[in-house]
């Protein structure tokens, strides 16, 4: 569900537009208001999960999650939209960081390639899924219903997840409410000032503003995990060369990746001419094969390490967004789009299952809740940050008004999308060739884990 809605709304987005209105930056805060406050919560709801019980704030994201769900469904503007969205991304980021801790402490360590790579598949089939369903319920319903969704779904697994998932915690959990207000407000910041800085202009008072206080408060954010004695974040952890050349790579890749996606699902509909469900249908050779090539992934990364399938799946990922901007133009056949399709949809599948593993295996077990909340909280920041500047390079270059300007702005955001993918290859490339795995610290710096059934 936390996967889903950070793609269902792109293929809904030229019907919010015509029904609700709104410029494009309005659009852009329709994604990033969830993807935002779904990125800078992150690390504390898992600090959350560690204090209290990770079961216990599990249920309560996913409470808020499905309750947003039903109000962004009933939005009777663009604002209240926005609004929902943003209390979305709140319950997300309550509940997803606490997936991979609470897999990680049911399976055993020599299972977890797989079980990771059957994660990264339910991944795969959220962003499958999400502009294909986006697309099918904006066409044959109503948009209204890809939020709508979520309420039956939320409303079945509250109680599943009471009677089905044991309560673990981590042991002298602190809660760091400094560096969330600093890392939340420098980050609101600075995506503030890339969305307006086209219709505001770079100088502008409130995008300078914006760029220059982000700038700053993220800069205390990271004076603040150097030097405080319980940060959400240390930044100790960045001295490991894997872990943070994995969450290198993973910022670049959503960037690239969300920003691309935001366009280019606009893109088959407004210049195409493609309905909402075509559209989604043509993004399937991309966006499906994570269902298929994740689980394979994850079984490669057991057997040969994760540095080669990741670096490999980057290359590729950058590569199919390369050839989108070479065959890109207003009368393009789908025909001539399909080989960008499949090769990025198979550098996106290689990617997943073996960077969840290769995040959770380079750092102690005791800092595995953290470690995921802060690879998910990057790779957030990454696609907040994709929508925005792709946006901003699209805006600088092109525009809705006719489907020359369109792909006048898509091209060069096709680019910018390449090159950012690129130098997340490169970062996967400087990861060690072997992490130490968390199977293999001694048992003194294992976490206690606090378990009650039912």
């Amino acid at each position: 569900m936390a996967a889903l809605d950070n793609l269902v709304v792109t293929t809904a987005l030229p019907s919010i537009r015509k029904d609700l209105g709104g410029a494009l930056a309005d659009l852009e805060w329709t994604v990033n208001a969830y993807t935002l406050t779904f990125a800078v919560l992150l690390m504390l709801g898992a600090a959350l999960g560690d204090r209290f019980g990770r079961r216990k704030l599990f249920i309560l994201g996913l409470a808020v999650f499905t309750a947003a769900s039903a109000a962004a469904a009933s939005a009777p503007g663009i604002d209240g939209l926005i609004a929902a969205r943003a209390v979305q991304g709140v319950g997300a980021a309550i509940m997803m960081p606490l997936t991979l801790t609470l897999l990680t402490t049911a399976v055993p360590a020599e299972r977890r390639g797989m079980a990771y790579g059957i994660w990264g598949a339910v991944n795969g089939l959220a962003v499958a899924g999400g502009p294909l369903i986006g697309g099918g319920l904006t066409e044959h319903v109503s948009w209204h219903w890809i939020f709508w969704l979520n309420v039956p779904l939320g409303l079945a697994l509250l109680p599943l997840a009471r009677l089905r998932l044991a309560e673990s915690r981590a042991p002298h959990a602190r809660l760091d409410v400094p560096g969330t207000l600093l890392v939340s407000g420098g980050l609101f910041g600075i995506v503030y000032g890339l969305v307006n800085a086209h219709s505001d202009g770079w100088t502008g008072t409130w995008v300078l503003t914006g760029l220059i206080a982000g700038g700053a408060l993220l800069g205390g954010f990271v004076h603040h995990g150097f030097h405080s004695k319980n940060p959400m974040l240390p930044m100790r952890l960045f001295g490991n060369r894997a872990f943070s050349a994995i969450n290198a790579a993973g910022l670049l890749m959503f960037l690239g990746m969300f920003g691309s996606i935001f366009l280019l699902s606009q893109f088959l509909q407004g210049v195409s001419g493609y309905s909402p469900t075509e559209a989604g249908l043509r993004m399937l050779p991309w966006t499906g094969m994570p269902m298929i090539v994740a689980p394979l992934a994850g079984y490669l990364s057991d057997k040969i390490g994760g540095r080669p399938v990741v670096a490999a799946g980057l290359a590729l990922q950058a590569l199919g967004l390369a050839l989108f901007a070479l065959v890109i133009k207003t009368d393009v056949s789908y025909a001539a789009q399909l080989p960008a399709l499949i090769v990025s949809g198979i550098g996106m599948a290689l990617y997943f299952a073996p960077a969840a593993n290769l995040v959770m295996s380079s750092v102690r077990p005791a800092e595995q809740g953290i470690a995921s909340g802060a690879n998910n909280a990057l790779r957030e920041v990454g696609g907040a940050l994709g929508v925005a500047v792709l946006g901003s390079v699209f805006s600088s270059h092109g525009g809705y008004e006719t489907p020359a300007r369109f792909v006048d702005g898509l091209t060069p955001a096709l680019w910018a999308g390449a090159a950012a993918v690129g130098v997340a290859a490169v970062a996967a490339a400087l990861l060690p060739r072997r992490a130490r795995s968390a199977a293999q610290e001694p048992e003194a710096v294992r976490e206690p884990v606090v378990s009650a059934q039912g």
